[in-house]
């Protein structure tokens, strides 16, 4: 799973259970289970089981459930040629913000925007205690804010590796008390991205 689809997965799992109804999601689960021996939360790993089962229960009206589902999570808008994903999710905003507001979590997604490092050059740079580095890091990437780029091979010959801000650039807006983030990503992370290439082709 991709570091946005980890981003994404925790809203997207809330929306989806409350647009289909208990009911439905009970089917949804049982059948996820028959095929791949998984949960409705677990799908969301690889966005195209839940697709292929949605399609069993809705057919072709899954194409606008999706749409939808993606639309409450966020918008991708298309600005001179760079493609911004905007979220307006308060969940997500909030993991985001949360973030920045942490100065060690803030500093790590800065020393790693636009750069790739393991764990312990993160905490050196950063200045980070060590054990509170590995902790916080750990819970940027099960936020899905940072996401794993290659490995390095230590002089013992283990392979460790390396990490990168899931951004390359970040807006934050306020208007009249609503929070909108707008994250600019590679493009091969849209292209990694099962959420979004299911959701944006449906």
């Amino acid at each position: 799973m991709t570091g946005i689809d980890r981003l994404f997965a925790r809203s997207l799992d809330a929306i989806i259970r409350d647009n289909l109804g208990s009911r439905t999601v009970q089917k949804v689960e049982t059948r996820l289970q028959e095929k791949f021996g998984i949960s409705l939360t677990e799908s969301l790993e690889e966005f195209q089981k839940v697709d292929g089962v949605l399609r069993e229960f809705f057919g072709v009206a899954v194409d606008g459930l999706e749409k939808k589902f993606l639309k409450s999570v966020c918008t991708i808008e298309s600005v001179n040629g760079e493609d911004w994903i905007v979220i307006d999710n308060p969940v997500l905003t909030g993991v985001i913000l949360g973030s920045f507001g942490d100065d060690d979590k803030k500093k790590i997604l800065s020393t790693l925007n636009g750069d790739s490092l393991i764990v312990s050059q993160i905490i050196t740079i950063c200045d980070i205690a060590q054990t509170s580095g590995y902790r916080k890091v750990n819970s940027l990437i099960d936020d899905g804010l940072l996401v794993t780029a290659g490995y390095i091979t230590t002089s013992d010959g283990k392979k460790v590796s390396k990490y990168r801000s899931v951004f390359d650039n970040i807006k934050i807006d306020i208007i009249k008390n609503k929070i909108t983030v707008s994250l600019r990503l590679a493009k091969e992370d849209i292209k990694e991205s099962t959420i979004l290439t299911v959701c944006t082709q449906a």
